[in-house]
């Protein structure tokens, strides 16, 4: 996997405890989630400008 991929997983997951404390009203977990999915946007972007470029290159990167 690229390492891209690797720390889009594990921002996702490490949002998970605030989610669940943001669903129950905790403002502050709002503000943390919020941060995270902007962080998420940012890699998914980067994840599909590396997969782009994999395929326009025709080969395979290490990344």
């Amino acid at each position: 996997m690229t390492a891209n991929f690797d720390k889009l997983s594990s921002t996702i997951e490490e949002t998970r405890a605030d989610i669940l404390k943001a669903t129950e009203g905790n403002k502050a977990a709002c503000a943390r989630v919020r941060k995270s999915m902007m962080e998420v946007k940012n890699l998914a972007g980067a994840l599909r400008k590396e997969m782009l470029e994999l395929r326009d290159s025709g080969g395979n990167s290490d990344g």
